[in-house]
């Protein structure tokens, strides 16, 4: 867990006090502690940015806004990527606008033409001899880089020049994030969704399996029948989410994952009663590719059905096979894949939570990827994106990540059902966590740890002097 304080208790308001047991409601409605997360938190924190996918070739860039923050990122080379502050030194304009490409590595102002290279050189300045008695030096014009890496196919950022080093910010979940091979993951889409919720509201929503029962019926019915059925005349304990384990990590990081019983390697009991044991899994899975098309695609589904009807090898059993089928089929296209380790085999279906706003949840060759951004002025509203990739055959050349902005979250032709079932909550918590009658929200010492560390994390940037 995280380390003390240096500050006490007495100089913090109790509405926003992170306890033993939960976190005080004025985290999350209160506008002053929105405030204080982007001046504390958001200047000093690594956070990603973008994908490199939305950046594939030499001069495309893409804007990032934070706060009232502005970046924008561009790839100089092959092998490069840089980040600027989105401003114009002249008279402040806005450099760059969503995503596109810069004209022959030319970034010009669209106020008055001064023009730089991708790295940030000034080039041209309309009547130069003007400024500063004819003495302006290219120095005092170049574009104000920012603190950049990329890694694991993500572009993180840091406005801090004093900020912890990324490789020790990242060392918690670094080997899992290599393993998982989310750097291979290419674009398949990418959706922004507007939030009637915190940004900390809604990705918290994504830290536990707990939900699941009751948010995703479908996917539990066993489980739903008793939640929502007419009485309860004994303690229900076949819940899934008893099979996941969870770790929080140093740094605020986290992650969850079948510690015991995997439903996504051929454990499906469960689900098997009375049904041939590849149909009652595939089954499973077809869900969550109708439910979300990401992290499980339909390629992955025919290839589990195409073992029906075979006969099983001695001493193997249908997750060992449904594996061996994957990367066999991979291996055939050049197709990069995870490491095939338990613990890896064990993280599919689960999540890695990279603080402070982004989870991965990986399954085989795909990954599904979550981004939580806070609106800039209201507490009670942010932005959650949904990335869904997925690594490619070595003939197929990767698209460029296009994002697609999601006007109704509860448009079925806009979101599919299970981010439309879990972002369904949201505006239901926020308006709850205004209620008089409540000060704090109660975590579960296992299912909801990764859910403390982050507040506890949280707390030694927003606190710090």
């Amino acid at each position: 867990m995280n380390k003390p304080l240096s500050q006490t208790e007495a100089e913090w308001p109790a509405r926003w006090t992170t306890l033993d047991h939960g976190v005080r409601v004025g985290r999350y409605i209160d506008k002053e502690f929105l405030e204080l997360e982007f001046a504390k938190l958001w200047s000093k924190v690594w956070q990603v940015a973008a994908r490199v996918d939305a950046i594939p070739e030499v001069n495309d860039f893409i804007t990032y806004d934070i706060g009232d923050q502005s970046v924008f990122l561009v790839r100089t080379d092959a092998d490069t990527i840089k980040a600027y502050h989105n401003v114009c030194p002249h008279r402040g304009t806005a450099l760059a606008e969503g995503s596109g490409s810069f004209n022959h590595g030319n970034i010009i102002c669209p106020f008055h033409g001064w023009r730089w290279n991708t790295e940030g050189d000034i080039q041209y300045v309309l009547s130069r001899e003007e400024f500063h008695g004819g003495k302006l030096c290219d120095s005092d014009v170049a574009l104000k880089s920012l603190n950049c890496v990329v890694y694991a196919g993500f572009v993180f950022i840091n406005f801090d020049r004093d900020c912890i080093p990324f490789e020790e910010y990242i060392a918690p979940v670094r080997h899992l994030l290599d393993d998982i091979n989310v750097k291979e993951m290419r674009h398949y889409w990418w959706k922004k969704i507007p939030v009637p919720a915190n940004w900390k509201v809604a990705q918290e929503a994504f830290f536990e399996g707990y939900h699941v029962p009751a948010t995703h019926p479908q996917l539990e019915v066993p489980a739903a029948d008793f939640i929502y059925g007419e009485k309860i005349e004994s303690e229900f304990t076949d819940y899934n989410h008893h099979n996941v384990d969870y770790e929080a990590f140093a740094n605020g990081h986290g992650r969850f994952f079948a510690g015991r019983a995997s439903n996504y390697q051929g454990n499906v009991k469960r689900f098997a009663v009375n049904k041939d044991p590849v149909d009652a899994m595939a089954d499973r899975l077809q869900l969550l590719v109708d439910g979300m098309d990401a992290q499980v695609l339909q390629g992955d589904v025919d290839l589990l059905r195409s073992l029906k009807g075979k006969p099983m090898p001695e001493g193997s059993n249908l997750g060992a096979e449904y594996v061996r089928i994957l990367y066999e089929d991979a291996a055939a296209k050049e197709r990069p894949m995870p490491k095939m380790t338990p613990e890896i085999l064990n993280m599919w279906g689960g999540m890695i939570y990279i603080f402070p706003n982004v989870m991965v949840f990986p399954q085989a060759g795909n990954a599904m990827i979550y981004r939580s951004m806070p609106d800039p002025k209201d507490p009670d509203r942010s932005t959650f994106e949904i990335f869904s990739t997925r690594s490619l055959p070595k003939a197929e050349k990767p698209q460029r990540a296009e994002v697609e902005l999601v006007s109704n979250p509860n448009d079925p032709d806009q979101v599919y059902l299970i981010p439309r079932q879990d972002l369904g909550n949201l505006e239901r918590i926020q308006k709850g966590l205004h209620s008089h009658s409540i000060k704090q929200v109660w975590l579960a010492s296992h299912q909801e740890k990764i859910i403390l560390n982050m507040h506890q994390r949280l707390d030694q940037y927003v606190k710090a002097e």
